[in-house]
């Protein structure tokens, strides 16, 4: 079955750096578009970034100029590089892979910036 597993989350300072990382298995990963969530205490599951087969990207403009999602096709993983962290950036971050026919999603990495 479908599998996504994030790694690469942790405690930063502001200022700091993070990269992010979602292993995929029981896909072909390198047709599939895929994106990166976050949820902080309280509040909706938001869009990231998102990248498409080709590697067309998509960001969230509190995220636009900061952070940088690309992807490895031979390891069959997606990436996000977090530069410059914000307090506000503290959340649970996501990897998603959706279809029109399912929608998968990993268990999530904690990401915690203190100012």
């Amino acid at each position: 079955q479908v599998q996504l597993v994030e790694s690469g989350g942790g405690l930063v300072q502001a200022g700091g750096s993070l990269r992010l990382s979602c292993e995929a298995s029981g896909i072909i990963f390198s047709i599939n578009a895929m994106g990166w969530y976050r949820q902080a205490p309280g509040k909706q599951r938001e869009l990231v970034a998102w990248i498409s087969s080709g590697g067309l990207t998509v960001y969230a403009e509190s995220v636009k100029g900061r952070f940088t999602i690309s992807r490895d096709n031979a390891k069959n993983t997606m990436y996000l590089q977090m530069n410059s962290l914000k307090p506000e950036d503290t959340a649970v971050y996501y990897c998603n892979r959706n279809t029109p026919t399912s929608d998968t999603w990993g268990q999530g990495t904690q990401v915690t910036v203190s100012s």
